[in-house]
This record gives structure tokens, C-alpha cells and sequence, in this order.
């Protein structure tokens, strides 16, 4: 299933119905990884014609009142095409602002799932995607307390085992940025500010 990812960056040519026809006709769903606006994505969607999944960026207060149309994948389980999502929203907490979370708050989110992982694990489905707005700690992210990772979400990936872990939240300008790393079996695909994946159901 092709996947289109977008966070962070409103990109020009995203808002070109036509450029979004040639280019993505054959993208099965749409996921959001954060801070981008409501209008933007409900554009990409609709001409589109898919569904969007996503989590709130840190700078996404404006959902509460008018949330784009799709799945909040916020600590959900959310099964699509034969693929299973979940997600985890917001940045390290750096000031008083909402959707911002201490290291101790997203490890109870990440602890608190883990009955629910692993009964699919039994049934023989783990899970396929992890959504998250922020980087785990120590890959793809930044020194500064806003974009330093989640040392909880490392512990995700070696609890859980995901397929794949796609985030945004850090800007990928220097063409020379690592955006794809591997941790115990798990790809973790930085996506700012649009990139596609082809993931296939097992």
C-alpha cells in the first residue's frame, strides 16, 4: 500500500490539485505527522480522494476547534487495508503551551499500550506503524530541549517491534540530514516534509 506522509512544511506544489494528481494518483491513504494546518490537509485529501491519519504536532492547538476530517491516531489502534497504526501526538514539554509531554508522561502513554500490543502479538499481528510527531532520542533529532527525542519512544521500538516508526517535527533542509534508520527490525523514516512509502500487509 503507497502511503503519502506529510508534517511541518507547507510545500507549494502540495497545494497544485493538478501536481497532486499526476504525482500521487496511486496513494491509498494519507498520514499526518503534525504542525501543519487543517485547510492544507483537507485540500490534499479531498483531491485525493483517500482517508487521513493523523497526530498533532505541538504547534496544533487550532485542532481542538477545528480538526482536519480524519483519524486522530492518538494512543489509538486503527486497522486499515491490512495494516495496523498507532499513534502518539506532541513534542518534549518546553513551555507551558498544550500537546507538549514530559519524558515521564509519553513512558506511561508507551507502557500503558502494551496489553493491547501484545495481545495482537498473540493473535499473530504486531503492528505495522507508528505515527508519532516526535523523534525518538538520539535518532533524527536535535540537541535543543523542543526538538530533543523521546528516550520513551526507544523504548516502544524494543518493546513493540513496529514495522516502521515515521515522525516529522525536525526539518530536513540539508539534503546531507539522515532521514532513514533501522533499529532492532524497525524502520524509523523521518518524512518532513512529504515522502511516500510502499508498505506491504503481511
Amino acid at each position: 500500500m503507497k502511503i503519502l506522509c506529510v508534517s511541518d512544511t507547507v510545500m507549494p506544489q502540495m497545494e497544485s490539485a493538478v501536481n497532486l494528481r499526476r504525482q500521487y494518483d496511486d496513494v491509498e491513504l494519507i498520514i499526518s505527522c503534525g504542525d501543519l494546518p487543517a485547510v492544507y490537509l483537507e485540500f490534499i485529501t479531498s483531491v485525493l480522494n483517500v482517508p487521513l491519519f493523523y497526530v498533532r504536532g505541538n504547534h496544533d492547538e487550532s485542532y481542538s476547534q477545528t480538526p482536519p476530517g480524519g483519524e486522530d491516531l492518538h494512543n489509538r489502534l486503527v486497522e486499515f487495508n491490512g495494516l495496523t497504526f498507532f499513534g502518539l501526538e506532541g513534542s518534549p514539554r518546553y513551555s507551558h503551551a498544550p500537546i507538549q509531554y514530559t519524558e515521564s508522561e509519553m513512558f506511561r502513554l508507551v507502557f500503558n499500550v502494551g496489553l493491547r500490543l501484545r495481545l495482537r502479538k498473540l493473535r499473530g499481528r504486531g503492528l505495522d506503524v507508528l505515527v508519532t510527531h516526535a523523534p525518538p532520542r538520539g535518532i533524527h533529532d536535535a540537541e535543543d530541549l523542543p526538538h530533543r527525542g523521546f528516550k520513551a519512544l526507544l523504548n516502544f521500538i524494543d518493546w513493540y517491534h513496529p514495522r516502521y516508526m515515521v515522525h516529522g517535527h525536525v526539518h530536513t533542509y540539508d539534503r546531507r540530514t539522515i532521514t532513514r534508520t533501522e533499529r532492532g527490525g524497525t524502520v524509523i523514516v523521518n518524512i518532513n516534509p512529504v515522502t511516500v512509502l510502499d508498505i506491504d500487509p503481511f
